[in-house]
């Protein structure tokens, strides 16, 4: 038998071995609050290389140590930390694994000692801090730090970029109109709450020739901010830029009651597959083989992004494959286990 989530797609050149991706999650675990790869992350990505994972995206990666969400997340602020992401990635692909590294900036969800910033001087929560509202210079560095990011990617080996425009953090906040309340041309309609991502798309692409992603928050959960409807146009915006796909989430730019299901943002992205003509990645609450294998075959999504799942099964192909009835190889070391 064959599965769609077990074929292989070819994006800019590089061929995934499957569609499952793991989806970006940050693991809070760089020591002495300096962004460096650690042991952790090299035995936590490297046992999904070995479960046979098509895609790793390596979690949120701050382009300035303003823009972590916490102390203790990974950075690529500096050429310092290329050396450990170079190990990282190497460690991934001696597995068959294609890497993937998510470029990002807090903004004001970053949880930090100092300033932070953001589009406008809102906070996120009564209890988080209020943000200095960004100057034009501000915005300017912020755009070069995504490039010097992508630059130091690429050095690193990733073979896919995502940078990362949802779950409330500093794209998603100007993009939506619940946290951009600007005065200037990066606020007001449309085209001006895409400014910063034309921007930075735009300036990584002055350095990055491989597969870009952009992750979105496809759905605000509240009457006066956007849905996915409104994300149809930004994605046609991203695919004229030479966006490769939209990797599609939902919610966290306010603090808002979000009904979840499985499966339930899998409409968003079919929204705008559809809408945009663009590939897209479905995500949330997705942990079944048959429902990953839906969503392709109807043509949802193109990847099926596993989160959770992946920290609870780092072998979750395997268990897909047996429930699709589908022969996967083995890692060698293991064929006596993976009968």
């Amino acid at each position: 038998m064959t599965a769609k989530l077990f074929s292989p797609l070819t994006i800019k050149g590089v061929t995934l071995k499957n569609r499952i991706v793991m989806s970006p999650m940050c693991m809070y675990s760089c020591h002495n609050e300096d962004g460096h790869v650690q042991n952790w992350h090299r035995t936590h990505y490297t046992s999904r290389a070995v479960g046979q994972v098509g895609l790793i995206i390596v979690e949120a990666t701050a382009v300035t140590p303003q823009g972590r969400i916490s102390p203790q997340d990974l950075g690529i602020w500096s050429d310092e930390h290329v050396k450990g992401f170079q190990e990282l990635v190497g460690l991934m692909k001696e597995h068959g694994a294609r890497t993937g590294i998510q470029l990002a900036h807090a903004g004001r969800k970053a949880v930090l000692e100092g300033e932070i910033i953001a589009p406008s001087a809102i906070a996120f929560n009564e209890k988080m801090k209020t943000p200095k509202e960004m100057t034009t210079v501000d915005i300017a560095e912020t755009v070069e730090a995504f490039k010097k990011g992508a630059e130091r990617a690429a050095k690193a080996g990733f073979d896919v970029i995502e940078i990362h425009g949802a779950h409330g953090y500093l794209i998603n906040e100007f993009l939506s109109p619940l946290s951009n309340n600007r005065s200037d041309e990066y606020c007001g309609s449309a085209e001006n709450r895409y400014r910063l991502l034309r921007e930075v798309i735009d300036a990584v692409k002055t350095v990055w020739n491989g597969p870009l992603f952009v992750r979105v928050s496809a759905h605000d959960y509240h009457q006066e901010g956007l849905n996915a409807e409104d994300y149809i146009t930004f994605a046609e915006w991203m695919k004229e830029q030479g966006v490769d796909l939209i990797d599609v989430s939902s919610g966290a730019v306010i603090p808002a009651h979000i009904h979840v299901y499985p499966g339930y943002q899998v409409k968003y992205s079919e929204t705008i597959k559809n809408g945009a003509d663009i590939s897209t990645g479905a995500v949330g609450l997705i942990t079944s083989a048959i429902q990953a294998e839906e969503i392709l075959e109807n043509d949802r999504a193109d990847l099926v992004f596993l989160a959770r799942e992946l920290l609870r099964d780092p072998y979750w192909p395997r268990t897909a494959a047996k429930e699709l009835g589908v022969t996967i190889e083995a890692p060698k070391q293991y064929e006596r286990g993976w009968i």
